[in-house]
């Protein structure tokens, strides 16, 4: 099961790093002192401060007889050190502060609902490894999780869809191996990006990030006691594996943060004896690592946004060094693993280009057998081996489906797959993502949701079919699904290609007469699939009559590969003009009206927000822009930072006239431009390694400058989080609560709560 790389996604972990060097993001924001609010800092006009303006240093960029300036080229600061940039960032946090005192006890009130929803004390579905069940436990009042365990008391039972971790006092008792809580003691920022358990489960290594610049710092611990195994592995990524007992694999970055080296660690040695696996030289490559799921393997992957190849390691004897397994070859693109003598490959090329699954044996990969051929019309996106069953993920008509193929007995030959069982879901629109299951079982883990169904984890028993839920996450504040309607329908783009839009709302409350408020989802880029799954604090908005709708644009995966090759490079603009289009169609549809709607995206989805603002300012009336990639053509026009060489496969490489001049006509903040735009809010976070937090700053500064409106435009930067903003879970509720009340007030919904002011 192959983990999806991300790069400006603003989803998840990911493998490529933004741009900057090593050195300048271990500098700690919290150490550095910034001006607060004054009124020789901020300008003050009848007891209203208005908004910080930034200075003006001008700075020409020249390509293709085309010159550029950039006055606030200087708000970029590599060493986030410079007293004049964390100046203005404060000023315009407390700008932002200030402007949305009045509505402060609406937010906290907000906040107050949203936190009341969730059961803070409670566990994740205990995963069967070996002899325990693993979980994670929340408590009440608590930021982070602990990480537990308890013994199986029957160990030899089989795997069953009906069984059930046992507790109580008669119950194996629970014993936490690792509690977030306390390593967050000392930290503004804490995450685990990685929390791995040996093959015989007594040592655990897990990946830690107290800055949120994702770079990690490796611990490996005794299971039982805590006790610390060895030094730390220092400067990583979160990419980490246990090679049998007693080693470890993990990946490194080079000095532009690209993940180039891949090592192998024994327990006991130095880090910096560690012996080096591979190299990746090509700065247009990355390298990825994963497990196999019968854990006997390793595979090394090298790629690019087109091509990828495979090494694998025999996790057993690593010694032995990486062997090919797919070799390089440009525009092929494979995932693989392991059962029996057999490697199994998905396999995209661009006249396969929604993959084929094919079979190879492990003493023989060149010659490959095909279990499932290409389709048109249906996107292989994921594979699941288990010792008797595969499990395909795939998608058609935008939906996730789930197909379960029985394989012949290892040993046996290899041949085309038929007659595969698909998983029903009932939802119009849903969301669909794997689980660890245990290899050797037929039991099938997944987890489901809707815009209106709480997360559900269900075991499926391959063999007779039999689903079993095992965990809904539970909502209180007397949610009740029934009350709300998902509804899935399709807009027109101005090419004629229908755009799938996911939409949620209480059906109780909406009239659908054009006067309900609407807040509209976009990404569309990197082929990440933007799914409709639930988010407990959106009921707040739902609950006051707000309807919620995704558009799943092209340069998302969503309809297949072309879907995301359409969006992209020379047809970027589609990405645009598709998320236009389905506002329209909601407003034409009266889901909605101009007055109404307000948009909302982050990070490379924080372009689109930015793009379509600078197109049709008139068509929204509120937008958020969350860490948002804004500075395209500068930023892609500079080699020597990170996610550059490796986007231009995404973006296109603007040292080619071509591409300098489409990007140009797009590029968010080379096209503000004297008009009105509506209500904005943009986010950024000091220590950002994905976008840098400059982008939005220039961003926020030109729009000050230029536009002709007396809307409300604010900008929040994290002054110690990064890409994710803050990393505790109730401190990211209260970013929900924040986010919701200016979208609020910009649509002047905020009630009147006696001292609160609108």
């Amino acid at each position: 099961m192959r983990r999806t790389h991300l790069w400006r996604s603003g989803l998840s972990s990911a493998s490529l790093f933004v741009k900057l060097p090593l050195s300048v993001l271990l500098v700690s924001s919290a150490i550095v002192p910034v001006r607060p609010l004054t009124s020789s800092s901020v300008r003050m006009s009848h007891q209203t401060p208005l908004p910080p303006v930034a200075k003006k240093v001008e700075h020409k960029m020249e390509l293709f007889s085309d010159v550029r300036v950039d006055n606030y080229y200087w708000l970029r600061d590599d060493s986030r050190s410079d007293p004049d940039v964390l100046s203005y960032l404060q000023q315009e946090n407390d700008y932002t502060n200030f402007l949305m005192s009045g509505t402060k006890k609406f937010e906290q009130e907000l906040y107050a609902e949203i936190r009341g929803r969730i059961k803070e004390d409670d566990i994740s579905a205990p995963e069967r490894k070996g002899h325990y069940y693993y979980y994670t436990r929340t408590l009440l009042g608590k930021e982070y999780c602990q990480h537990c365990r308890r013994l199986v008391p029957n160990n030899e039972a089989p795997h069953s869809v009906h069984d059930t971790m046992p507790i109580g006092p008669d119950a194996p008792p629970e014993h936490v191996i690792l509690d977030e809580n306390i390593k967050a003691q000392t930290h503004a920022y804490y995450s685990i990006g990685a929390f791995k358990v040996s093959p015989n489960n007594k040592l655990v290594a897990y990946a830690e990030d107290t800055k949120g610049n994702e770079i990690y710092t490796v611990y490996v611990i005794d299971a039982d006691t805590g006790a610390p195994v060895g030094q730390p592995l220092v400067n990583v990524t979160s990419y980490l594996e246990w090679a049998g007992d007693d080693a470890l694999a993990y990946i490194t970055m080079d000095a532009t943060l690209r993940p180039d080296k891949a090592w192998l660690h024994k327990l006991g040695t130095e880090q910096s004896s560690d012996s080096c696996l591979y190299h990746e030289k090509d700065d247009m490559f990355s390298l990825d690592l994963q497990s196999s799921e019968s854990k006997k393997f390793l595979f090394v992957a090298s790629q690019s946004k087109t091509t990828r190849f495979n090494f694998y390691l025999d996790a057993l004897r690593p010694e032995g060094g990486l062997v090919v397994l797919t070799p390089r070859q440009d525009g092929i693109d494979t995932y693989v693993s392991h059962r029996g003598n057999h490697f199994f490959i998905k396999r995209r090329s661009d006249q396969f280009f929604n993959s084929e699954v094919v079979a190879c044996s492990v003493e023989n990969t060149s010659e490959t057998t095909v279990l499932l051929p290409h389709r048109e019309s249906v996107k292989i996106q994921d594979l699941c081996l288990f010792s008797d069953h595969l499990v395909v993920y795939e998608r058609e008509d935008g939906l996730p489906k789930v197909t379960i193929y029985h394989l012949p007995d290892v040993g046996q030959p290899l041949k085309r797959l038929q007659g595969g069982q698909a998983v029903n879901f009932s939802d119009p629109t849903y969301s669909v993502d794997p689980s660890e299951s245990e290899y050797s079982s037929s039991i099938l883990r997944y987890s489901y949701s809707s815009m209106k169904t709480p997360p559900s984890v269900y075991d499926y028993d391959m063999k007779t079919g039999i689903s079993v839920l095992k965990k809904i996450e539970t909502v209180l504040g007397g949610f009740e699904e029934s009350k709300y309607v998902t509804e899935r329908k399709w807009a027109s783009a101005p090419d004629g290609t229908q755009i799938p839009i996911s939409i949620v709302y209480r059906k109780d409350i909406i009239k659908l007469d054009g006067s309900d408020p609407l807040l509209l989802y976009g990404y569309g880029s990197y082929e990440i699939c933007v799914d409709a799954s639930f988010k407990a604090s959106r009921m707040s908005l739902l609950d006051r009559g707000f309807i919620y709708a995704i558009a799943h644009i092209r340069g998302g995966g969503e309809m297949g590969r072309k879907w995301y090759e359409n969006g992209k490079l020379l047809k970027k603009k589609n990405t645009f003009t598709d998320f236009i289009a389905c506002a329209e169609y909601l407003i034409k549809k009266k889901y909605c009206s101009k007055e109404k709607l307000s948009i909302d995206g982050r990070s490379a989805g924080g372009l689109l927000i930015g793009a379509v603002l600078n197109m049709r300012p008139d068509l929204f009336k509120a937008a958020v822009a969350g860490v948002p990639f804004v500075d395209v053509l500068t930023t892609m026009l500079d080699p020597t930072i990170p996610l550059t060489t490796s986007e231009w496969e995404e973006w296109g490489d603007p040292r080619r006239e071509e591409f300098y001049y489409y990007m140009k006509s797009y590029s968010p903040v080379d096209n503000v431009k004297a008009q009105n735009y509506p209500n904005i809010l943009v986010t950024a976070g000091l220590n950002d390694p994905r976008v840098m937090y400059s982008e939005p700053a220039k961003f926020v500064a030109k729009l000050r400058d230029m536009k002709t409106d007396k809307n409300i435009l604010l900008f929040k930067c994290e002054l110690g989080a990064g890409h994710f903003s803050k990393s505790g879970r109730f401190e990211k509720l209260q970013e929900d609560a924040f986010i919701y009340s200016f979208i609020m007030k910009a649509l002047d919904l905020i009630p009147d709560l006696g001292s609160a002011k609108k």
